[in-house]
């Protein structure tokens, strides 16, 4: 392949939240106020232009994708694995770079892997294998029994509950609204993170509810506390979308802490370390169910290629209502049925960038702190970490 990088630009934007999430039960997340959505385009010397987008703090990954662009220019389009090591190489003197330098790589990545298949004329699930699945199935956030029970009568058949306070109360109540033909997933991360011991005792009393898994008990810098909740409970155990690369993820698979690992698909090094994961998850007998909770369409357009060509791709997330405009800063669509989003069969990624449509909605706050989830009278204390009390209300059924 003959194309060059001719240059690589960035188009940050402020994303309306969601009109509910797991937590809103509870409080608000900080997807309500701070988040922003990181598209790049990377174009070519022949007119051809990449789109991908990028997570992990977008206004610092931003800064990496302008800096990695002008490293980049000039370079030839033959290997994306080449441009992938070229990154990772590049950014090492920078230290452990995180979701930040990971989030920058998985946006010109993602592009590149866009640029390829539609110089091909193939969607990327070609390129990746070929489909295994036409569809690929997605679950949503449900804070109560009438948004659950609305999600299903769209054709959704799999809910996540969230949040820390009254959960487990919640969880049930929206089991036996929903019965057991849906499946059903809890997510405990903060802030604040539960200590192992609470996380155990939610744990134990979510068990008999049949979950799909328990998400987050503890948090992903804690293995001690994941080594503590994996020998107490007989649950599938998930976790991933913080962590930035197939190092950071190798604890918890040769550990066997999880049953599911959850890669954001704008912050994990791209498509190309995304596949790699797969392959490594599978000869693990572990599932894969990519992040996509404050992501936005263009991110979610490369889970379902990927989801659709391996064969251990379970569940993509999805903010099912998601804010208003969502759709409007993309030409093509998703098409969703039945609790199902179409495989894209359009080159390329199968959608571009509406420009003008991101410009109307200017980055304005990218950090927030999501609130409700601590122990009364404590919220303005901003723990990372907090020991639950009165620990009794944490089982209430």
């Amino acid at each position: 392949m003959s194309m060059r990088i001719a240059d690589i630009q960035c188009h940050l934007m402020q994303a309306g939240g969601p009109p509910q999430t797991g937590w809103t039960a509870t409080g608000k997340s900080a997807l309500a106020s701070s988040r922003n959505w990181l598209f790049v385009t990377v174009h070519t010397d022949c007119g051809m232009v990449g789109t991908g987008e990028g997570s992990g703090w977008p206004r610092a990954v931003a800064a990496a994708v302008q800096d990695l662009g002008g490293f980049l220019v000039g370079e030839s389009l033959h290997s994306i694995e080449r441009l992938h090591q070229r990154m990772r190489t590049a950014v090492m003197s920078h230290g452990q770079v995180g979701t930040v330098g990971s989030g920058a790589i998985a946006a010109i990545d993602m592009a590149l892997w866009d640029l390829r298949a539609q110089a091909l004329g193939v969607p990327i699930s070609q390129l990746l294998g070929g489909p295994l699945r036409q569809a690929v199935p997605y679950y949503t956030h449900a804070s109560s029994v009438a948004a659950a029970e609305a999600a299903v009568r769209r054709g959704v058949r799999a809910i996540k509950v969230g949040g820390i306070k009254g959960v487990v109360e919640r969880a049930y109540a929206i089991r036996a609204a929903l019965g057991p033909e849906i499946d059903m997933m809890v997510d405990l991360h903060g802030p604040p993170w539960l200590n192992a011991a609470d996380a155990i005792a939610i744990g134990r009393e979510l068990e008999p509810l049949g979950l799909l898994f328990l998400e987050e008990p503890v948090a992903p810098d804690d293995l001690p506390g994941w080594r503590r909740v994996r020998s107490k409970l007989a649950l599938p155990l998930a976790t991933g979308e913080r962590l930035a690369t197939l190092s950071d993820m190798l604890p918890f698979i040769t550990e066997g802490l999880v049953d599911v690992v959850q890669p954001d698909t704008g912050r994990f090094g791209g498509l190309t370390q995304m596949h790699k994961l797969a392959a490594i998850a599978e000869a693990h007998s572990l599932q894969l169910a990519p992040h996509s909770g404050s992501l936005g369409p263009v991110a979610e357009f490369a889970a379902v290629h990927l989801l659709s060509a391996i064969p251990n791709g379970l569940v993509l997330e999805r903010m099912d209502p998601d804010w208003a405009e969502r759709d409007a800063v993309i030409t093509q669509t998703l098409n969703i049925e039945r609790g199902h989003i179409d495989v894209p069969a359009g080159p390329g990624l199968g959608t571009a960038l509406q420009l003008d449509a991101i410009a109307r909605h200017p980055s304005q706050r990218n950090i927030a702190i999501a609130d409700g989830g601590y122990n009364a009278g404590t919220e303005s204390e901003s723990l990372l970490l907090q020991a639950r009390r009165p620990r009794a209300a944490l089982t209430r059924k």
